[in-house]
């Protein structure tokens, strides 16, 4: 290729790169944009959770890209918020480029603690509670939802001033696995009951196994924390 051609061609390739390089900074896309972009995001998520958002989105250091006419956010990863965020800053038009912001996030709300020693078995009622405040989102295990707390059954102690975790309660009306329940049978123009012992855990609703004094093997829906209805 003749040696004009050849630089032509050069010229053409870097055009692009030229164009950027040689770009002023008002053609530039202002990182302020792509914060507040991300915050409100962030903000629309934690709507769904229970208690104050608290949001702060570190600016994109030496942000070089153009300008946008429309930018999209995402989350990272599985779309759930974390402590961390990783948001996403998508540029559909006119340049497509991706580029991503780091979120601090906390939710901050009340959750429960036991006022006094709360036995193992015990049911939970207003009296053995106190509320406190802390980051919902760091410990979501920590239970902030009164209906999911008083009248439920304790599986381990609780000490006084110790934050009440999910994990620590048990729902009065669900079934545990090794109890024993009375099976309700229903089929066309009869009721059958019987009692068997459970094979698995579960709530109103859920399908567990129930081992039958035959010892039969038998499906059916929990309706409560002592029932099981068979369907035949």
């Amino acid at each position: 290729m003749p040696v004009p051609c050849l630089l032509a061609a050069l010229l053409l390739a870097l055009s692009p790169a030229l164009s950027l390089a040689q770009t002023p900074a008002a053609a530039r896309q202002d990182p302020a944009a792509l914060v507040a972009r991300a915050q409100a995001m962030v903000k629309d998520r934690a709507a769904s959770y229970p208690g104050r958002a608290v949001i702060s989105v570190t600016p994109p250091p030496q942000f070089n890209q153009p300008v946008c006419n429309q930018l999209e956010a995402f989350l990272a990863g599985n779309g759930g918020l974390q402590p961390r965020t990783s948001v996403g800053i998508r540029c559909l038009a006119p340049h497509p480029w991706t580029t991503y912001l780091q979120a601090s996030v906390q939710i901050m709300g009340p959750y429960f603690v036991a006022s006094h020693t709360i036995q193992r078995g015990e049911a939970v009622n207003q009296d053995d509670l106190e509320t406190r405040e802390g980051d919902l989102l760091r410990n979501r295990r920590l239970v902030s939802d009164p209906s999911r707390v008083v009248g439920w059954i304790a599986t381990r102690n609780i000490r006084a001033g110790g934050a009440i975790e999910s994990s620590a309660l048990r729902d009065p009306n669900a079934i545990q696995r090794g109890q024993q329940v009375r099976t309700v049978a229903r089929g066309a123009g009869f009721v059958a009951t019987s009692e068997g012992r459970a094979m698995d855990s579960g709530g109103p609703g859920t399908q567990i196994q129930v081992r039958t004094p035959s010892g039969q093997i038998v499906t059916g829906t929990v309706i409560d924390g002592h029932t099981v209805q068979v369907m035949m």
